[in-house]
């Protein structure tokens, strides 16, 4: 398994971690390492709106060009738009420059196959195991240098087959829209609007810095603020690569990826759509899920965490719905990835057949009362390591009797580690949180700000 690659691509502090240089050597290795034969391979290029993106991009284009690949830039697009062109088109990779929900300062390189998915890990590892005689490697010559080509009306593919989704309009309907002034600020209110809906945008405005600043899906209080002032059907907000949806209801109450799930499942089974009757989730989702799914007859599969576990799960079960709590949600019908646009027109187009309010459809789903606290630390990786761990997550347990969850795991992106406590008394699971967060800091060691 590659160090260099996370769970999500490589990603770390633009122009310290990830620097130009980094990004050149990434795309001479990968070029090298994509290539079948004699055959130039193409590659797909889209990133989000953070002030490093075109540097970074021109380091990594620059790289695979002079390893002879040739290149389609989309500019500024969601994540998911990438994995989608990248199939329809039939280029040989896509890759995607963007640190989804992080700060601005951050950013990331992540490459999607043909398939429209997350690069397999030993083609990750094959990739980070030549970085460093990336200079050894045979530079194109001539005619051979890669070219680069303007892509960017190729993303009037991706929102067609987003219209094509659903099967009505959204007339009558006033949306608010948050993209977190990342990579859906243009595209999502355009497609709304243009599916007859009466769009109120709040950051949409990207500056390169701004992405994701008290704003999108790690920050919906705004949106639902403006739901309720504006007399809204309900609101949506993206992250910064748009892969991601959080939504709320007419009365400024947070819809979140379980109730979305939920929704999804419940209506997608009536119709003869979901596959198997089978939802995948990770250990993050509520156990009010997993009764709301008993309850209509579907059955649920969990994984560990990350969407990259979901949609693996999804492909060896065949199931056409999965995703997680926080809004990464899968449709196989229509996508290989997480989707925060196409899943929130499934939730619109849902309210419109079936005439039913958003807080109607998301009461589906009665949650249990969750913790969730997100540490710094110095050494993310000492939990997992530590002998303490095991007894002190039974102990959570033994506190909370039954049902109940315990959860504490190391971001795969961020220098932090997550507790989770789910249980049935409120107060329990107050206490059992923070005990076991002072655990996590007292072995992995506070990172001060």
């Amino acid at each position: 398994m590659a160090t260099l690659f996370g769970t999500d691509g490589v990603r770390g502090v633009a122009n310290e971690l990830l620097t130009p240089l980094l990004a050149l050597k990434m795309g001479v290795t990968a070029a090298h390492v994509l290539r079948s034969g004699e055959a130039a391979p193409m590659v797909l290029v889209g990133r989000d709106t953070r002030l490093s993106g075109s540097m970074l991009e021109a380091g990594l284009v620059a790289g695979l060009c002079a390893a002879g690949a040739n290149v389609t830039l989309l500019g500024v697009v969601p994540t998911p738009a990438v994995a989608y062109l990248t199939r329809k088109f039939g280029a040989d990779a896509g890759v995607v420059i963007s640190a989804s929900h992080n700060d601005f300062t951050d950013n990331g390189i992540k490459f999607l196959g043909a398939d429209g998915c997350k690069l397999a890990d030993d083609t990750e590892d094959a990739i980070e195991k030549q970085l460093n005689n990336w200079e050894a490697m045979a530079n194109a010559r001539a005619e051979k240098i890669g070219h680069v080509l303007d892509g960017g009306e190729m993303v009037s593919d991706y929102l067609q087959h987003l219209r094509e989704s659903i099967d009505c309009t959204l007339e009558g309907m006033k949306i608010v829209v948050d993209a977190a002034h990342g990579a859906n600020s243009e595209v999502a209110p355009r497609l709304l609007a243009s599916l007859g809906a009466d769009v109120i945008t709040i950051n949409c405005s990207p500056d390169g810095t701004n992405i994701n600043k008290n704003c999108g899906s790690l920050h919906p209080e705004t949106m639902l603020q403006t739901v309720v002032q504006r007399g809204a059907q309900c609101g949506i907000c993206f992250d910064g690569d748009a892969d991601r949806v959080i939504m709320g209801d007419q009365n400024g109450v947070e819809v979140d990826g379980d109730r979305m799930m939920a929704i999804a499942a419940k209506h997608f089974k009536e119709a003869g759509r979901l596959k198997g009757n089978l939802l995948v989730a990770t250990i993050m989702s509520n156990l009010g899920l997993d009764d709301a799914m008993e309850k209509c007859g579907v059955s649920v599969q969990r994984t560990t965490v990350g969407d990259r576990y979901v949609a693996e799960r999804m492909r060896s079960t065949s199931a056409s719905l999965g995703g997680e709590k926080s809004g990464h949600i899968i449709f196989t019908e229509y996508a290989t990835t997480g989707d925060g646009l196409l899943t929130a027109l499934q939730m619109l187009a849902i309210m419109q057949k079936t005439g039913k309010s958003m807080s109607d459809l998301a009461g589906i789903m009665q949650e249990y009362p969750q913790r969730l606290l997100s540490m710094r630390v110095k050494n993310k990786d000492a939990w997992a390591l530590s002998p303490e761990a095991a007894k002190y997550e039974q102990w959570g347990l033994d506190q909370l009797g039954e049902p109940s969850r315990v959860n504490i795991r190391a971001s795969g992106t961020e220098p932090k580690v997550r507790v989770m406590v789910e249980a049935g008394d409120s107060q329990k699971v107050q206490e059992v949180a923070n005990a076991l967060a002072e655990k996590v800091l007292a072995v992995c060691g506070k990172l001060e700000d």
